[in-house]
């Protein structure tokens, strides 16, 4: 359960610094993980943002000293975080609507946001009878083409996956015939962070090559190095494969005996993929390497 022992102590860094600018690199640094996966697996455990968490809690201890004390709303928002009290009035009202001195007066303890304590109890009911065991495959090196984009999924408050990815995929695929040397049959979705401290995503909607030769305008080759991956199976429509995104990040990797090499996660794309189909199947694959090495 090393994941959720880091995650919690994301969360322990969060409580220590409520009155600090937090930014999500240094939480993800003190659990030790990546900022994706670590914002990745707290969505998928929460259905929150971490952005959403941090906020909510540093709300909370603003409700709380709204409530039981006698501070001033001014000195509330400053240790909030906020530069100023119209700016924290403004975010409170939107997250809310009153004002920090109509909830002062209403003393609604309702609106309590209280610290998440992950523990088995807390996992048991997540998923309730969900249980996906993937296919444990040695995949060999993987030359890829296609087009690439920038976006935020669905662990970012920015979260414009459907504003990026299905014109993406409306693009490429008219293009296929444009591509040399190409392995038929299959296309990928390739999933990797933009960059070490960006909530931002990479994605490249792609097919196999057996050589990239001279690639096609706005077209990039990305190469898969020899890895393995877990592979799971989405059975229904692609607008409900996050359910399955979810049990692998919230529940499958918190008690498997391998841990994300933090390689890029694949979308798998064969013959039996129809997008809007309750019969579809597709596949979502995650690198692995045994605990601890």
């Amino acid at each position: 359960m090393l994941y959720l022992r880091q995650i919690q102590e994301g969360i322990d860094f969060i409580e220590a610094h409520l009155e600090s600018d937090i930014q999500l690199s240094e939480v993800a640094r003190a659990a030790g993980m990546s900022q994706w996966h670590f914002q990745r697996m707290f969505k998928a455990l929460t259905n929150e943002t971490l952005k959403t968490y941090i906020r909510s809690r540093r709300f909370s201890r603003a409700l709380e000293q709204l409530t039981n004390t006698r501070l001033s709303v001014l000195d509330i928002a400053l240790a909030s975080g906020y530069e100023t009290q119209e700016s924290f009035t403004r975010a409170f009202r939107d997250c809310f609507r009153l004002t920090p001195s109509q909830y002062r007066k209403m003393g609604n303890r309702s609106l309590f946001v209280r610290k998440i304590r992950f523990d088995q109890s807390y996992l048991a009911h997540i998923h309730q009878n969900i249980s996906l065991e993937p296919e444990i495959q040695q995949q060999p090196a993987m030359q890829l083409v296609g087009l690439p984009t920038d976006y935020y999924g669905i662990d970012s408050e920015k979260n414009n996956l459907g504003q990026k990815l299905p014109p993406l995929w409306a693009k490429f695929l008219p293009r296929l015939g444009e591509i040399a040397n190409t392995v038929p049959g299959v296309c990928y979705g390739v999933v990797a962070p933009a960059g070490p401290h960006t909530e931002e995503l990479r994605y490249l909607a792609c097919i196999e090559v057996r050589d990239p030769g001279a690639l096609p305008p706005g077209m990039v080759a990305m190469e898969i190095p020899v890895s393995t991956y877990a592979r799971f199976t989405h059975r229904g429509p692609a607008q409900n494969v996050d359910a399955t995104v979810n049990y692998i990040y919230s529940s499958w990797l918190l008690s498997a005996s391998q841990s994300h090499s933090l390689g890029p996660d694949m979308e798998i794309y064969g013959s039996q993929y129809h997008p809007t189909s309750a019969d579809s199947v597709m596949h979502y694959a995650i690198p692995i390497i045994h605990a601890g090495r």
